[in-house]
């Protein structure tokens, strides 16, 4: 509840406690200057017992109610027999003199308070039969047109009565219901909360996951493909009685592990490749293509179309090593004798294919193939797919390997 709430609720219990003194007192204010100065003692006597009668039970009222904060507005006995007497008290002294219909009129604004609900609206007809007897000119009645106007006068009082406290119990209704929705609301926010937590804490993980899985790949693509490429050059030194083949092959293999070894130091700080360090993929492609050919002893060609532009650094070298890894499983598996690399840009993406000759393989082995070991497609696939692309694969056994990877063409920030 608002300190506004809390405010309103705080006025309207002094309302409820102290009305009823200000109706009294109009009550005797009017009732002692609108007397008959020639009324006998024994109305006098008697009027006045009355409203001493009256200020002793709104002081009953009063203690009763301030000794049980909170509870002096939710129906009780002790609240129906304080509404049952001040009814007769006010029926009394309205009977002697109108304008005690006022003190009276109070039953009209805690009925709902005091009574339990079955009894209500007949604590409400009630106050109306006096309030109704005093606008017809006071009780007794002389004349028919009295009855029948008191008639008209308790129907029109009961009917707007019984209007105002179903108005009241709607509203009632409603505030209840927002109170409830706003504590189902206040539950869903804690439940959003702890669920909020549980993803960020997910988000962590994967991400966890994801890290682990970008510096694997990247290990397979840089520093064992460069171990790879160094172990087929000392087996080559090892085998060949030529020195200055030896040398030649010592000479490449000496390249290799710088080359790895930049790669593992820029693989480890999520950097660009070393490639792509001071050339934009088309020349690093060219290059990468290139040096392999040279060290596989396989023709290799590559080939730009459409108008290069300079890509997003994420976007470069994942293209650069689908590429490596496409060409080492070509040098590795495919036993080619010519691959084909070619780069396409299209407007609003760019298309890297890969091709080769050699002997193929049945796409329904790759499931078998990638759990023995190695990224190879799997890892060529989750590159293309982490920016929004896609990678294709076509091949049968003895007609070549060709690959193809879609990915949008996302220009380098300036």
């Amino acid at each position: 509840m608002t300190a506004d709430d809390n405010r309103l609720d705080r006025r309207w219990e002094q309302l409820h406690t102290w009305a009823p003194y200000g109706f009294l007192g109009i009550s005797i204010v009017l009732g002692i200057a609108s007397a008959d100065p020639h009324a006998s003692a024994a109305t006098w006597y008697t009027g006045w017992s009355l409203v001493g009668v009256a200020v002793a039970l709104q002081l009953w009222w009063h203690g009763t109610r301030s000794r049980r904060p909170g509870r002096g507005r939710t129906p009780s006995p002790a609240g129906g027999l304080y509404y049952v007497v001040r009814w007769a008290l006010g029926f009394a002294l309205t009977w002697l003199n109108p304008f005690f219909a006022f003190y009276a009129a109070s039953g009209y604004m805690d009925a709902d308070e005091l009574l339990p609900r079955r009894w209500r609206r007949l604590g409400l007809l009630a106050s109306a039969v006096t309030v109704a007897g005093a606008q017809t000119g006071g009780m007794p009645f002389e004349s028919v047109v009295q009855w029948v106007l008191f008639g008209v006068l308790l129907v029109v009082n009961s009917g707007l009565q019984v209007g105002i406290a179903h108005l009241d119990d709607q509203e009632k209704r409603r505030s209840h219901e927002r109170t409830e929705t706003i504590a189902a609301l206040r539950q869903a926010l804690d439940e959003n909360a702890a669920l909020h937590a549980q993803l960020l804490l997910q988000a962590r993980e994967a991400g966890v996951a994801d890290e682990r899985r970008r510096l694997a790949a990247e290990i397979h693509d840089t520093i064992a493909q460069g171990l790879a490429g160094i172990i087929a050059q000392l087996q080559v030194v090892i085998n060949t009685p030529d020195p200055e083949a030896a040398e030649e092959h010592v000479g490449r293999a000496l390249a290799l592990a710088r080359h790895s070894l930049g790669e593992a130091r820029r693989s480890v700080h999520n950097l660009a490749p070393v490639a792509l360090e001071h050339d934009g993929l088309p020349e690093a492609l060219q290059k990468t293509v290139a040096e392999w050919g040279e060290r596989t002893d396989i023709r290799a060609e590559f080939t730009v179309t459409g108008t290069a532009e300079q890509l997003h650094e994420e976007v470069a070298a994942t293209l650069l090593r689908i590429v490596q890894e496409a060409l080492s499983n070509a040098a590795r598996h495919a036993h080619a004798s010519r691959v084909g690399v070619t780069l396409s840009y299209l407007g609003d993406e760019v298309i890297l294919d890969i091709r080769d000759d050699g002997t193929g393989f049945d796409l329904l082995t790759v499931p078998a193939r990638s759990r023995a070991g190695g990224f190879g497609l799997d890892g060529m696939r989750a590159r293309a797919e982490r920016i929004a692309g896609s990678l294709t694969v076509e091949s049968e056994p003895g007609l070549g390997t060709a690959l193809s990877a879609r990915v949008p063409l996302v220009r380098h920030d300036n």
